[in-house]
């Protein structure tokens, strides 16, 4: 532990739908004695313990020496999710940045790195069943999202072998929502100008019950405490995170007081494809096929090992991330920006 009265963690993507949960949950841990946040613009927000530093991980220049130096663990969360039809530019923020901030931090010689990888990094796997950590995670190589996450998970484990000394700690959690980041991913994933007024049930009279459209959610906030947790236990490895149930058309159908309808793979794929090729909707149609292929998770080692329980459940997940898309909330950050459209 660092001089003084406590830890000092940095937090890379401090500004985001994950960064700001963890920041916050890491502010109010006694154990915690300072914070840091890294981001590409320092935002208006102030919570308590923490200074800002504005680094961009896909500059050749951005220097983490000085900020990493005396820190007691480095949580790594910054990703960017777009250009999505410049997988170039998102290679240089997520892989280039990423090793970055990997070197960096056992130059400084910090003594935990918690790397938030994904459900994404894992391939294709099994629908009916839960698989655990041990499953392969070479990703889905067309979606540049999962073929980076997959790539870091090759990278860390190179990075473990040199450096021993270091308590690493992979975080692989199922799809990520809460209230304040329902205007950044509908941004995201749907396109500035979607209205967030369409996140009604009554307007749903069907809901497309596509093959293997089955996945797993978790709150922000729960998936934050995994990660404050992974900050204060002597854990190494990767942990999966998710929340029951599983998300599917049944579900879902009778969340919304809708019917399931059959769609085939195809037909909604090529939707997709056709709003994407004419830069209408941001989501790729290689993230949707990666989404169709990702395997159930097995939660039990994040229970047993960090002693780590979600205290929502996937579906008052979904409702709170609805009503957020509805009401256009946001925070005090730019990533996480609120606005209404329609």
């Amino acid at each position: 532990m660092s001089s003084g009265s406590g830890r000092k963690v940095v937090v890379t993507g401090a500004t985001g739908n994950v960064g700001t949960s963890v920041v916050r949950l890491l502010a109010e841990d006694p154990e915690v004695g300072s914070l840091v946040g890294l981001a590409r613009r320092i935002p208006e927000w102030a919570p308590p313990k923490t200074e800002w530093s504005a680094v961009d991980l896909a500059s050749e220049q951005a220097d983490l020496g000085g900020v990493f130096e005396g820190a007691d663990a480095v949580v790594h969360l910054a990703w960017a999710f777009q250009p999505t039809h410049d997988p170039a530019a998102t290679w240089r923020t997520n892989v280039l940045g990423s090793m970055r901030v990997f070197e960096a931090a056992a130059a400084a010689q910090v003594p935990v790195l918690v790397h938030a990888s994904s459900v994404g990094a894992y391939s294709p796997g099994p629908k009916d069943h839960a698989v655990d950590e041990s499953w392969p995670t070479h990703g889905w190589p067309d979606a540049a999202y999962c073929r980076e996450k997959a790539y870091l998970e090759r990278a860390l484990d190179t990075f473990e072998r040199d450096h021993p000394d270091m308590r690493v700690v992979r975080m692989r959690p199922a799809f990520l929502f809460k209230r304040e980041s329902a205007s950044e991913q509908r941004r995201i994933f749907g396109g500035r100008f979607l209205p967030g007024q369409v996140a009604r049930p009554d307007l749903l009279p069907f809901l497309p019950d596509i093959p293997g459209l089955r996945v797993q959610a978790l709150h922000t906030d729960d998936a934050a405490e995994a990660y404050r947790l992974a900050v204060r236990t002597e854990v190494r490895g990767a942990f999966n995170l998710a929340a029951d149930p599983p998300l599917d058309a049944e579900l879902l159908g009778e969340m919304f007081d809708a019917r399931p309808v059959r769609l085939p793979r195809t037909a909604a794929r090529s939707a997709i494809a056709a709003a994407w090729n004419l830069r209408l909707l941001p989501a790729s149609p290689h993230l949707f096929d990666a989404v169709l292929r990702l395997p159930m998770m097995d939660c039990t080692r994040a229970r047993v090992e960090l002693g780590w329980r979600p205290e929502r459940t996937a579906t008052e997940v979904l409702e709170e991330f609805l009503r957020g898309m509805r009401q256009g909330k946001g925070e005090a950050t730019e990533p996480l920006r609120g606005r209404q459209v329609g």
